[in-house]
């Protein structure tokens, strides 16, 4: 399972390769099928180095968020991507709309929402029947 991170912007996307480059991380980019680049980086990375490029990708993340937010008519985006892990390990990208990406970081970390997003995407594909009162 490899990680992958969705930028729209060139120079976001060049700094993250940066930062995983010192980190002595190969790295792959792709365009992204609707707009912007997907960076997809090698599975078995350690936790501390995991959790350093989430930390990273955070920043770069309100960065993202920063310029979708002041950009104005032609330059505007109008979706979010999260990076969700589905049930079998496979990750991929869920891409919102930019209001909902919107209201979301404004109460949770990046870190809280792909959590979310993933849990969702677990009920999905392991949908539990009954009422929720009866679940345990």
């Amino acid at each position: 399972m490899s990680s992958e991170y969705i930028f729209f912007d060139e120079a976001l996307r060049d700094r993250f390769i940066g930062f995983v480059t010192n980190h002595g991380i190969s790295s792959q980019v792709r365009p992204d099928q609707i707009e912007g680049f997907v960076v997809e980086l090698p599975d078995g990375l350690s936790e501390d180095i995991q959790s350093a490029i989430e930390a990273e990708n955070e920043v770069l993340m309100e960065l993202q968020r920063d310029m979708v937010n002041a950009a104005e008519g032609d330059e505007a985006r109008d979706v979010m991507g999260i990076t969700v892990t589905l049930p079998d390990g496979q990750s991929c990208l869920v891409r919102l709309p930019a209001a909902y990406g919107r209201r979301l970081v404004e109460h949770f970390t990046f870190q809280e929402i792909h959590e979310l997003v993933s849990v969702i995407a677990q009920n999905v594909a392991n949908p539990v029947t009954g009422s929720l009162c009866s679940q345990t």
